[in-house]
């Protein structure tokens, strides 16, 4: 039995990663390519239609939202790219000089019809193609091997829509606050003993590294956006987008703030060296504050990647509860801080701006802030819609009414019985 679960392993493995969006969309382009080539053969006059699986190949690499907003300029850009290439393969072939000249030519035809970001792209599929693509080949075969090539990719974006990133977007942002709990941490020890001046500014550059982690997920979260854009699979599309964005503008608020702390920190160990930062009592609790508020900030990042249910219940519950001990904390360390100014002044200003700084972390991170956030979000962005998409706003408000109507029904009758 043994051996037979070792052998089937591999199977099982490939079964539950069938689903990722690598693999969905590696199969989305494979299938869109076989069909696209299968119809090829059947219109087109060539005994080998490559262009046709091509282009459906470049196609379908496009969100559904990408197709319906963006999609023109791609399949032209695509087309302008086909076109170059068959007048070259008619006119000099492929050599080292003629696909300096392809590059050129794709790039200017690509300015001229004003496909915006996709000029690269011009030049791009005019390469491809010129690669399969013969001399003496009939111009219009490959025409139309575009166009079949073009109109199944779209169909395949439209029946076949595209991954949704939303589960690689949350484990990015949970990265993100993991990260910076284990900067908090290290933060934390450090500040209960003796931090020379170089230990304390190696820690704000850590602080400041963490900039380039945001801009990681940043774009990570923009594709998960754009998959979520007018896809069929993703219901309440528009709560998932705003829960993450808020989500990881919180973040990021919490790491400019944890640079600050770190910067004061820094301020403090070169006015107190070789002194320690504070007396042994004030640095534990200075150590265990940031300990709780590392442990909040990534059950914050929990929270907002986890679909309403019941773990979101229990992942905001955990959340409230590492908040209030960790304002316990903060109000102990605030009257420790107190005692201390009233024996020894100096430094007065740093040690404040340690105490505003971990108040900043707090109540970003608070649930009833993140709450009020949520709502400004979800109106602004209902407020924009409606401006800029009235039609669209009057239907999704007409197509919702009978639901809300049956279900404003099912409920009264419960009640009434």
């Amino acid at each position: 039995m043994q051996e037979v679960r070792q052998r089937a392993a591999p199977l099982v493995r490939l079964v539950r990663r069938h689903r990722e969006p690598v693999v969905l969309q590696a199969l989305r382009s494979a299938a869109a390519a076989s069909i696209a080539y299968v119809i090829a053969l059947r219109l087109s006059p060539e005994a080998l239609p490559l262009t046709a699986p091509l282009t459906a190949l470049l196609v379908v690499q496009v969100t559904l939202y990408a197709t319906l907003t963006n999609g023109v300029r791609r399949v032209t850009a695509v087309v302008a790219g086909v076109v170059v290439a068959i007048l070259f393969s008619l006119l000099v072939g492929l050599t080292w000089w003629s696909l300096g000249l392809l590059i050129v030519a794709s790039l200017a035809v690509g300015h001229l019809v004003r496909v915006d970001e996709y000029v690269p792209e011009v030049a791009i599929s005019a390469m491809l193609v010129l690669g399969v693509t013969t001399v003496g080949d009939t111009a219009w075969a490959r025409v139309v091997e575009t166009l079949i090539g073009a109109v199944v990719g779209l169909g395949c974006n439209l029946l076949l829509p595209p991954p949704v990133w939303v589960e690689e977007a949350g484990e990015s942002i949970e990265g993100l606050a993991r990260r910076l709990r284990q900067l908090m941490l290290r933060i934390g020890e450090e500040a209960a003993g003796r931090t020379p001046a170089e230990q304390a500014a190696a820690r704000l550059h850590e602080a400041r590294r963490l900039d380039h982690d945001i801009v990681e997920v940043d774009a990570a979260l923009r594709q998960a956006e754009e998959s979520m854009r007018l896809n069929p699979r993703v219901r309440e599309g528009l709560l998932h987008r705003v829960v993450l964005r808020t989500g990881l503008d919180t973040l990021e608020i919490c790491t400019v703030v944890l640079r600050v702390l770190a910067r004061s920190l820094t301020d403090l160990a070169k006015e107190r060296e070789p002194h320690p930062l504070f007396p042994p009592a004030t640095g534990e609790v200075v150590e265990r504050v940031l300990s709780e508020i590392a442990d909040a900030v990534v059950s914050f990042a929990v929270l907002v990647t986890t679909h309403v249910s019941l773990n979101a219940d229990a992942a905001e519950a955990r959340l409230t509860a590492e908040l209030r001990q960790a304002a316990t904390t903060r109000d102990k360390l605030a009257q420790l801080l107190l005692e201390q100014l009233q024996h020894d002044a100096r430094q007065w200003q740093l040690h404040g701006a340690v105490l505003t700084e971990v108040n900043r972390i707090l109540d970003e991170l608070d649930t009833e802030h993140r709450s009020r956030r949520l709502l400004e979000e979800l109106d602004r962005n209902s407020h924009e819609q409606r401006e800029r998409r009235p039609w669209l706003y009057r239907l999704r408000k007409r197509l919702r009414t009978p639901g809300l109507l049956r279900r404003n029904g099912a409920a009264a009758r419960r009640r009434s019985g």
